[in-house]
Formats: structure tokens, C-alpha cells, sequence
């Protein structure tokens, strides 16, 4: 599951990044990852699902007994149909649904079409995230970056919260994607880390709205995992010291985060989980 030393052979793509392309191929869980039920009959919506993080966590998904719906843009459709074997091979239906996030309509109508091929909704995961590292400061950041950023980190996760809660009920879990980035901001992230701190907030503040109708709310704030967003963001030699820095000593591969996600949408092992931020970062402190 992890690789023997730190850093990863330098490599770079444009973004948002396929997973084919990458050396290594990063583990998904495909051929480790075992279930035992903990999501039986339960309907996922996981945003970014088509790679890293987001099919890490539908693959374990699928092998938990859950359908799952995977959003995604339309040019990693690649991806996303590899994603919907791990999980048709589970037994388990798989829903493809492009969009971008970006757009209002699309977000909010996105809900709509996974309840509609799910046929309800239990579990939403709003994974789907952007960054920009190939800058050497705050001047650097464009408009358009701050756009992009904002948009897909935090409207798109408004968007899709406030349309999801017309469809969820008691014994749902709301479960956002932050980051180390919120705890220990590197200056060339400072947009993404601020999404990333924002993500916290808002996951505390909708977990203590939200409580009263059974509906828990958390985050997973992973490290640095070995996904496409890093070749397709990160300078090349930042990928040779790619998670250098941890305790651990090494980046972390998408298998070692999906568990998290597990826990968090499990009504029996996370029932009185909520409002939390877990931290999965290799030894980096989340407080």
C-alpha cells in the first residue's frame, strides 16, 4: 500500500489530471480493501469520485453494500468509468454523472439526477476540490484561480448540501473533504487552504444545525495523498519530495484515507460522530 521512500518520480499534467498517466499508480484499494457490510443498503453520492480520494472511498463503499453515484467533469471520463467497474464488479450500482460543479445548475441538479438513478440518498460526500501550486506567491493568484478555487471548494458545496437536505433523513451523514492545508497552510496554496479552513467551519456550524433532525455531519482533512490533483498542480520537483515532510516520511496512497470516510458514513460505528474533523496526514497534527 505506501511506496518505500518519500517523493515520487518527477511528472507533471494539466489539469484536473488522469490517473493512467501517473508513475506509480496509485493505490484505490482495488485489490485490498475488504467489507463487511457496515453501508448495507445505503445510496452514496460522492462528488470527484472518479479518482484518488473519491474512488478510494466508492470502491470501499461498494464493498461496504452501498450504490453510489460518482460526479465528475467531463473530460475525466476516463476515469470515472474505471471507477464504476471497482464497483459494478462489488455487486453494487454505479451511477456516472458529469458535471461541473462550477455551475450552479449543474450542482444543484446533480443531486437531483443521483436520487433519481439511486433512487434516494443517504450519503452525500462532497469531495471534489481544486488547487493551484506553480506560483511563487500571493500576487500570483489570479482572479480567474480565485474563481476556480472558490467555486469548486466551497460553492459547489453549498450548492450540493442545500439541495441534498431535501432528500435526507435521520441516520444521514454529510461527510466534506478538508485538508492538512487548513492546519499548516503552505504560501503558494493560500487560496486552497483557505477553502480548506472554511470547509472546518462549515462542517462544525451545519453539524450543530443539523442534529435535531438525526443528520451528522463531519470532515476528513487528509495529507498529502497521491492523486492526479498533484502532478496536474504541483511543480515537478515538488513531486520528488512529495511527502517528504510528514512524520511518517512518505506521501499517503487513496486506500489509507478511505476507511475514514467509511467510519463517518456508518450509522452504526459513527452514530455519535458529528461535527468532527478527522485527520488523516501522516503523522501532521489536525487541532
Amino acid at each position: 500500500m505506501s511506496q518505500d521512500q518519500a517523493g515520487f518520480p518527477a511528472q507533471q499534467q494539466e489539469p484536473p489530471g488522469l490517473t493512467t498517466p501517473m508513475d506509480p499508480t496509485p493505490d484505490h484499494g482495488e485489490h485490498s480493501y475488504r467489507g463487511s457490510g457496515r453501508l448495507a443498503g445505503r445510496k452514496a453520492l460522492i462528488t470527484g469520485g472518479d479518482s484518488g480520494i473519491g474512488r478510494a472511498a466508492a470502491i470501499a463503499f461498494a464493498r461496504e453494500g452501498a450504490d453510489v453515484a460518482i460526479a465528475y467533469l467531463p473530460e475525466e471520463q476516463q476515469d470515472a468509468e474505471e471507477t464504476a467497474r471497482w464497483i459494478t464488479d462489488a455487486g453494487r450500482q454505479a451511477v456516472l454523472l458529469a458535471a461541473d460543479l462550477r455551475e450552479e445548475d449543474e450542482a444543484r441538479g446533480l443531486v437531483d439526477r443521483a436520487v433519481a438513478e439511486l433512487g434516494g440518498l443517504d450519503v452525500l460526500v462532497n469531495n471534489a476540490g481544486y488547487q493551484m501550486a506553480r506560483r511563487e506567491s500571493m500576487a500570483d493568484v489570479t482572479t480567474e484561480d480565485l474563481d476556480r478555487v472558490l467555486r469548486t471548494n466551497l460553492y459547489a458545496m453549498f450548492w450540493l448540501t442545500q439541495a441534498a437536505l431535501e432528500h435526507l433523513s435521520d441516520g444521514a451523514s454529510i461527510i466534506n473533504t478538508s485538508s492538512i492545508q487548513a492546519y499548516q497552510p503552505s504560501p503558494g496554496l493560500i487560496d486552497y487552504a483557505a477553502t480548506k479552513a472554511a470547509i472546518n467551519n462549515f462542517t462544525v456550524n451545519l453539524a450543530a444545525e443539523l442534529g435535531a433532525r438525526g443528520i451528522r455531519v463531519n470532515a476528513v482533512a487528509p495529507g498529502p495523498i497521491w492523486t492526479p490533483l498533484q502532478p496536474a498542480t504541483q511543480p515537478p520537483e515538488k513531486i520528488e519530495q512529495f511527502g517528504s515532510d510528514t512524520p511518517l516520511g512518505r506521501a499517503g496512497q487513496p486506500a489509507e484515507v478511505a476507511p475514514a470516510f467509511v467510519f463517518l458514513a456508518s450509522a452504526g460505528d459513527a452514530s455519535y460522530v458529528s461535527g468532527t474533523v478527522l485527520g488523516v496526514t501522516g503523522g501532521k497534527p489536525v487541532f
